[in-house]
């Protein structure tokens, strides 16, 4: 059946010769694959110019229930995002972030709640001129809420430390080695208070950017049954070099 739906850009992986598997999540679907043909003419309405890391898109696509690849009629962009693919800084972020939504969106149900988050966090990255160092920082502790494995932040106290197992602050040393301590600690519970709106107003050292960016993912690894190494990791530490 023919349906309307927007959809995210995950990830392209070359099928054949002719053919580009996308992998998408979708605001009607959850996460679908879709194959596109990979030489189009000039007035294709389906562009594969729009199937970059993050793209939001408007799409009319085929679906079928029982199918495990889908096709796509037409597409157009949702909004521009010229910045989010020209901008270096913002490239990177794309790519990175596409690559842990890819390992971390499984679900083949709609998330509307998911959904819109993610959308309107890929906007905040388009239009940010401020904190977009810390942008991948807040979307990833925030991202958590949506993936049910968010921490406990109420729990914080002065000298505490961070069960990363059990996602909660506690006053003495965890019988296992998944936790931060007290000073790790401290510089988490105030992540906890930075969004898209204040973000600006934090500052990090590269070193320090790179710690708290591995404890997030350390975070992801432990509660995310085969949530593996980030490949794209590494070209988004260089740019903080």
């Amino acid at each position: 059946m023919l349906c309307k739906t927007r959809g995210i850009v995950l990830h392209t992986l070359p099928y054949s010769d002719t053919y580009t598997i996308i992998y998408m999540y979708t605001e009607m679907f959850g996460r679908v694959s879709y194959l596109v043909t990979r030489s189009r003419g000039r007035r294709s309405s389906v562009s594969k110019a729009l199937f970059i890391p993050l793209s939001v898109l408007d799409m009319e696509v085929e679906h079928q229930n029982k199918r495990d690849l889908h096709r796509i009629r037409e597409t157009r962009a949702c909004f521009p995002q010229s910045d989010l693919f020209l901008h270096p800084l913002k490239n990177a972020l794309a790519l990175f972030l596409s690559e842990v939504l890819f390992r971390v969106l499984r679900e083949t149900e709609p998330d509307p709640p998911l959904f819109r988050y993610l959308y309107e966090s890929i906007r905040m990255l388009e239009v940010a001129d401020k904190g977009v160092a810390n942008f991948h920082l807040v979307f990833l502790l925030h991202l958590l809420h949506y993936l049910g494995i968010r921490p406990n932040r109420d729990s914080y106290v002065a000298g505490s430390y961070f069960d990363m197992l059990n996602g909660v602050f506690v006053d003495r040393i965890p019988l296992h080695r998944h936790y931060l301590n007290p000073q790790e600690s401290l510089v988490l519970s105030r992540l906890f208070k930075m969004d898209f709106e204040n973000m600006s107003l934090y500052t990090f050292s590269r070193q320090e950017r790179v710690f708290i960016l591995r404890r997030i993912l350390d975070y992801y690894r432990l509660h995310l049954p085969d949530f593996p190494e980030i490949k794209s990791l590494p070209v988004l530490q260089s740019l903080f070099d």
